[in-house]
């Protein structure tokens, strides 16, 4: 279901000028081609690295750029700038540049050769004000484009651009999204709902409403022997209650649940969708809720929101591909209740009604049939687990009317400071950083979701380029967050957002 990485293209270039004559350029190509080759090598580069013949003129900076835009599996270029290139040639390429830039900022040799150093080693290694020139020139035309610095043999650099390339390739398969929103939002609830042409214009994902009909025309035509199957497949990917076991008196709503998950797949590949939404308040042809149909579809790479909520579903997606590979999960996630003891740590316990992607779990799910309490269906199997502990980032984007917001927290996953044997749903308990008051307030004052995406697999770093990628404000609350300069950042962010409404 997620895209395959390897398959998607970075663009290398390499800028020069004529003036450095053939032996020179032959030069700078070699050293280009041993870097392009190099960095697609790297263990942190998920994606192929193509390298471009060097670029010394404003043609061929506009051909390639226009070459990059209308190459499908081509989703970003990396510029770098071996000698010095004047800047007034890439404007007529930049200026027409529809895909991410990432200036990689390096030089072809790590250390000055101090004894043997001359004007030849001068002329052909000039990328520390090669690269100033180029910078201005972005600068200039308000590029939102990463900048890397560093040799790019070093780890951190190729950590760093391997980063970039992953949240591209977000941005990429966002651009291409669909989205399927079952049913309508959660009544009365603001937050999930949003401007969906003002989405497909900023974000790139198409959404659009269908009826439960729609999906349940797929149910019917399941057949029992495909259900059997799914539900061996359970069986022995979970431990299994005895009352879903074969014979057990709940085994027909695991069958019930495997009905659903089949037909949710054939309505979601019959489409193209990379995700949906669903709400409880709008069940009609389904027994139960969605559950661990739900919970495998996200493990699968399908993007999810509940009650309604798209732009949780677009989020969810965007995270399980730039996380395609990495170890650690990622899943749709709701802060539901706190821990506040008189001393030590508050902490968040974070879970669902059921939708939680067994990608996040500690160790082997269990399968189980509880009540759910809300939306009077029968009651839905689910998988239950905990997180593990480790680092990990909720992220949400909202929709502020005049624009999107992207809301950022890092927090602290720990395992349960107790055992929870009646609570039947997935969990993660986490201590946001700096501190739940601050992190709370914050989230709250920038009007964030409470439907975030948590990752133990991404971290801010992949927000922050896909965030600039998008051309959306990124708002993170982190280990240094203070609530008065944060909001004097709102204040500032706002005023920007008049000034240019105006």
């Amino acid at each position: 279901m997620l895209p395959d990485l390897s398959q998607l293209e970075v663009w290398f270039i390499t800028g020069s000028q004529h003036l450095y004559g053939p032996e020179t350029l032959k030069q700078v190509a070699e050293h280009s081609q041993q870097v392009a080759k190099e960095l697609e090598a790297s263990r942190h580069i998920p994606v192929r690295v193509v390298f471009k013949p060097v670029l010394i003129g404003p043609d061929a900076i506009r051909d390639v750029v226009l070459e990059a835009n209308s190459t499908p599996n081509c989703i970003g270029l990396v510029a770098w700038m071996h000698t010095f290139s004047p800047a007034k040639m890439w404007i007529a390429g930049l200026t027409r540049l529809q895909k991410p830039l990432a200036h990689l900022h390096t030089q072809f040799g790590r250390e000055i050769p101090w004894p043997t150093i001359d004007m030849d080693f001068m002329n052909l290694n000039q990328s520390a004000h090669g690269g100033r020139e180029f910078g201005f020139i972005g600068a200039r035309l308000r590029l939102d484009r990463k900048i890397v610095v560093g040799h790019w043999q070093d780890d951190a650099a190729q950590r760093s651009l391997g980063v970039w390339c992953r949240a591209a390739a977000a941005r990429h398969d966002l651009d291409r999204a669909k989205i399927a929103r079952i049913g309508d939002n959660m009544r009365e609830v603001a937050v999930t709902e949003g401007d969906k042409v003002a989405a497909q214009i900023t974000l790139g994902v198409s959404v659009n409403g269908y009826g439960l009909g729609d999906v349940a025309k797929h149910l019917e035509a399941a057949s029992d022997s495909d259900v059997d199957r799914l539900c061996a497949v359970y069986e022995e990917t979970y431990a299994m209650d005895e009352q879903l076991r074969s014979g057990g008196a709940r085994r027909q709503s695991l069958r019930d649940a495997a009905r659903i998950e089949l037909g949710l797949r054939a309505f979601l590949e019959e489409g193209g969708f990379v995700g949906y939404t669903d709400t409880f308040e709008n069940l009609y042809g389904l027994k139960q809720l969605p559950g661990i149909a739900t919970q495998r579809l996200m493990a699968d790479g399908y993007g999810f929101g509940a009650e309604g909520d798209w732009k949780a579903a677009a989020m969810v997606r965007a995270s399980k591909v730039m996380a395609a590979g990495l170890p650690g999960g990622t899943t749709f996630m709701e802060d539901y209740t706190y821990h506040l003891p008189a001393s030590g740590d508050a902490l968040v316990l974070g879970s669902h009604m059921l939708e939680i992607c067994p990608s996040i779990a500690a160790g082997r799910p269990s399968c189980e049939v509880h009540p759910l309490g809300i939306g009077g269906k029968e009651d839905p199997v689910r998988l239950v687990f905990d997180a593990p502990p480790g680092a990990a980032v909720n992220a949400t984007i909202v929709d502020l009317g005049d624009r999107f917001r992207l809301v950022l927290n890092e927090v602290d996953v720990i395992a349960p400071p107790q055992p929870l044997p009646k609570l039947p749903v997935a969990r993660a308990v986490w201590k946001p950083a700096p501190d739940l008051a601050t992190a709370a307030a914050a989230w709250i004052y920038a009007g964030g979701s409470h439907h975030p995406v948590f990752s133990q697999a991404l971290t801010t770093e992949h927000y922050e380029d896909f965030a600039s990628m998008l051309g959306v404000e990124l708002l993170v609350i982190d280990g240094q967050t203070n609530l008065r300069e944060f909001k004097h950042r709102l204040r500032m962010s706002d005023a920007v957002g008049a000034y240019r409404r105006s």
